[in-house]
């Protein structure tokens, strides 16, 4: 039976993630699925449970240096860093951390800008993180959604109670200093100037 909670800064939750357990949490943006993104494992679960192929997740951090830590390249980072924190996810070349990127060479990452998720990361290290549901289906607005979605397939629920309202995170790639928008959500970017409007 997957263990519930009702704050992120719960110790034991903290030590389940850490051990590599697959669970639901409120991010600073929607209700999402993660895992610690270091452990091979726990990632291929994960993406197993959302029946990814080629579609791998979105990587949230504390800081930067977690990111580099992990196996980012500071180069990637920095031309980068002006979105963070904040609710932009930004599509980052990885090629040699295949257990993350599932063969695209690329995977979407952020620093949130949430104090009680942002105690959590510095404890865990990066989380690998996927919206809420399954395939086809709305992101799960609460934690009776989450439940009908995974029953018993995960380890733990934290219930950050009706998150309905919230928008998934905006997800950007910049190449050759173009912005390119792939996908709107939480935070309005100027694909001309690449500056967040909102």
């Amino acid at each position: 039976m997957p263990t519930n909670f009702t704050s992120l800064a719960n110790k034991a939750l903290v030590q389940l993630l850490q051990n590599g357990a697959v669970g639901v949490l409120p991010t600073d943006t929607v209700y999402g699925v993660a895992t610690s993104a270091a452990q091979h494992q726990a990632v291929q679960r994960l993406y197993a449970l959302k029946q990814r192929q080629k579609k791998p997740g979105t990587v949230i951090a504390a800081n930067l240096g977690q990111l580099e830590e992990l196996g980012f390249k500071a180069r990637y980072l920095k031309a980068v860093a002006q979105y963070w924190p904040g609710a932009v996810s930004v599509v980052i070349p990885c090629v040699d951390m295949e257990w993350l990127h599932q063969g695209v060479g690329s995977v979407a990452v952020r620093i949130p800008q949430n104090k009680e998720l942002d105690k959590l990361l510095v404890q865990t290290g990066p989380l690998l993180t996927s919206s809420a549901n399954t395939p086809g289906s709305p992101p799960a607005g609460t934690m009776t959604n989450a439940r009908e979605y995974f029953g018993d397939a995960v380890d733990f629920y934290v219930d950050g109670g009706d998150l309905h309202g919230r928008k998934a995170s905006t997800v950007i790639r910049v190449v050759d200093d173009v912005v390119e928008v792939l996908r709107e959500g939480a935070v309005t970017i100027d694909a001309e100037t690449g500056k967040v409007l909102t």
